[in-house]
């Protein structure tokens, strides 16, 4: 067990109050203000932890810069509008949105970059990133202080960094699932106290399940939703929500750690390596449409920027492009692609004000 900062304080404050919940150890693990894993980390890149979509690929943040260009046309082309990024990571995917937002007219004229990122680090390579862009940029520490006005969100691999509560199914109740201190010194989970069923997500056949089943919950994305239903009361708004994550509500584990892009022990040195669930887009999409916005998918990645016109923007970037650089266009291409890469464990799903139509490659997903 690596002895880290949070480690030794998390050990102290359960010696104290007694085990804590796996939502409040994730939300330790990657938040803490001075030991934190995003607040003191560059996670991302081949140095970094992990890989995301834009650094695989400048396709798929043109792709996306396209959708919100046709979602601002749908609109009605307001001037202004926010163009937000939740969790925009070093900033790739909103440099390429808007290198392809330049060649279209209007929008960057009127559009105003909304970037809610709580990392230091992260802000840092954002701001290198986005130098010289030309286009007025605030920061935020959450969506809420995200300027009024007509909206367009765009979120890749954010809800699956939020914190999620686990519950397990134990002799005929749920009881939460939580974290306390190991014989051996380091962390190991364990049941915590029994639940009232009130208020948990579940369906008719939920009891069931075997025993030792665990639900995932995550309260955190309900609050995000809530947030831009807020938004959406006050001006037209539109989100195109990209993450790793099953269709429907299942059982299961999927609470993951990753260091040097291995798969590590997710107990194993808290505030050192990135914690992660999947996203169950079928709970999201019930939060969405319960907060009075429409909501279309999910669908997979590799239909989405498929149907963005993937492979016509590759074609008319190869044509320029050295050997080098157009097989490393073919690579990146086919990881975003490809069913045993990201093309189908990654989905998304779009989420409108009521009075909108269907976005772009969302129009028969509703």
């Amino acid at each position: 067990m690596e002895s880290t900062l949070l480690s030794v304080r998390l050990k102290a404050q359960i010696a104290r109050i007694g085990p804590i919940s796996v939502e409040r150890y994730m939300d330790v693990c990657l938040a803490d203000a001075t030991a934190g894993y995003y607040p003191s980390k560059q996670p991302i890149g081949a140095a970094g932890d992990f890989i995301t979509a834009p650094e695989v690929s400048q396709l798929f943040g043109e792709l996306l810069g396209l959708w919100a260009y046709a979602v601002w046309q749908s609109m009605g082309s307001p001037h202004p509008v926010i163009l937000a990024e939740l969790g925009p990571g070093r900033g790739t995917l909103m440099a390429d949105a808007i290198r392809a937002l330049r060649r279209l007219p209007g929008f960057m004229d009127s559009v105003h970059v909304a970037l809610v990122e709580t990392s230091p680090p992260l802000r840092r390579a954002q701001e290198e990133a986005l130098a010289g862009s030309g286009v007025e940029i605030s920061w935020h520490d959450t969506i809420e202080t995200v300027p009024a006005g007509p909206l367009i969100v765009l979120a890749n691999e954010f809800i699956d960094a939020l914190p999620v509560r686990q519950l397990i199914w134990r002799d005929g109740e749920w009881r939460e699932r939580c974290v306390r201190i190991a014989a051996n010194g380091g962390f190991e989970f364990c049941d915590g106290p029994a639940l009232p069923v009130e208020g948990l997500r579940r369906n008719a056949e939920l009891q069931q399940w075997p025993d030792g089943s665990i639900l995932e919950v995550r309260t955190a994305a309900n609050a995000v939703v809530a947030a831009l239903a807020a938004k959406a009361e006050v001006a037209p708004l539109a989100a195109l929500i990209v993450d790793y994550g099953h269709e429907a509500t299942e059982c299961g584990d999927t609470l993951q750690a990753i260091s040097r892009h291995k798969f590590v022990d997710p107990l194993e040195a808290p505030g050192a390596v990135d914690l992660t669930a999947h996203v169950d887009f079928g709970a999201l999409k019930d939060a969405v449409r319960g907060a009075g916005l429409a909501a279309y998918g999910p669908k997979l990645q590799r239909a989405l920027l498929l149907e963005l016109g993937l492979e016509a923007r590759l074609e008319r970037l190869c044509r320029d492009a050295t050997p080098e650089q157009r097989e490393a266009l073919l690579a990146g291409a086919e990881r975003l692609v490809d069913p045993a890469a990201m093309g189908v464990l990654f989905k998304a799903l779009a989420i409108t004000s009521n009075d909108l139509p269907a976005p772009p490659a969302f129009e028969n997903t509703a």
